[in-house]
């Protein structure tokens, strides 16, 4: 009898320090788990583990201390209960999101939404290097996007209303870069400062602030661990049609053009990070 190696090769089957078992990470786009199905993992867990879940900083949960011999009926089982095996190897690994429009008073974007839309088209792909996917809703940027192979940040260019302002000071008083100030009493933007927040848009009170646009601000090839490294300015779009598109374009460049065995941070100049960020900014350009 041959037997079907993939379930043991999944990313999101680790070998412990005692190799006789393994940890088993979960696939959860943006840490989102109802209640029945956060109650299978924990009849899982307490069937195939030792009880007990870790929660992870990419958002989903592991189960630990599994039997190896275990592997194929504990994949199954988490099939059936909608929290299939993860990824934690070179491919794309949990992608995570704050809360965004749906819960947070600073969010700019539907960030669940789209960690979703990027799930369903990206996760888990084999690539050269692990690649990490964030998406933080306001430049707050409390999932560190800037810190991810890729990273979004969901942003608002605020615009004054002409004629309406009446110079009261609250838009000063809410902006935390003093990016505003009071001048021949009306209210003026220093776009030098201004991280594209919206709380000034929030705080007037006579709604004479207005959203110029809407973006999502892409960020490419940061990294953690020993060198952490930030990402690099790539390019912002407008609608989220355009930056799951973008996401898309930036994967294949990774899987097409990066080495094995380095991080995407340190490698790249070497592959060309520039003259592809140019030319996706250039057809892009084209298309409006």
């Amino acid at each position: 009898m041959i037997r079907d190696y993939g379930t043991y090769l999944k990313g999101g089957v680790i070998t412990q320090l005692d190799s006789d078992f393994t940890t088993i990470r979960l696939r959860m786009p943006a840490g989102i788990l109802n209640a029945e199905k956060m109650k299978g993992i924990a009849a899982i867990a307490e069937e195939f583990g030792n009880g007990e879940v870790h929660l992870t900083t990419r958002q989903t949960v592991e189960i630990p201390h599994v039997d190896h011999k275990s592997i194929d009926v504990i994949s199954k089982a988490l099939d059936d209960n909608g929290t299939p095996i993860g990824a934690e190897r070179e491919e794309i690994v949990n992608i995570t999101a704050c809360p965004g429009i749906e819960r947070c008073k600073y969010g700019n974007i539907d960030t669940i939404h789209l960690a979703m839309r990027l799930d369903e088209a990206v996760f888990g792909r084999s690539m050269p290097v692990k690649l990490r996917i964030a998406v933080a809703g306001c430049p707050y940027a409390c999932t560190s996007p800037v810190l991810n192979e890729i990273g979004i940040v969901g942003r608002i260019l605020p615009r004054r209303i002409e004629g309406k302002c009446t110079g009261c000071g609250t838009c000063v008083e809410y902006c935390k870069e003093k990016a505003i100030f009071i001048q021949n009493g009306i209210a003026v933007l220093d776009h030098d400062k201004c991280v594209q927040c919206g709380l000034c848009i929030r705080s007037c009170p006579y709604g004479t602030i207005e959203q110029a646009n809407l973006n999502y601000y892409i960020t490419v090839g940061g990294g953690r661990g020993r060198h952490p490294k930030m990402g690099r300015e790539f390019v912002e779009v407008y609608t989220e049609d355009d930056c799951v598109a973008v996401v898309e374009k930036i994967v294949y460049w990774i899987y097409r053009r990066a080495w094995s065995g380095r991080l995407l941070a340190h490698q790249l100049d070497e592959i060309e990070f520039d003259a592809f960020r140019d030319e996706v900014r250039a057809s892009l350009k084209k298309e409006e």
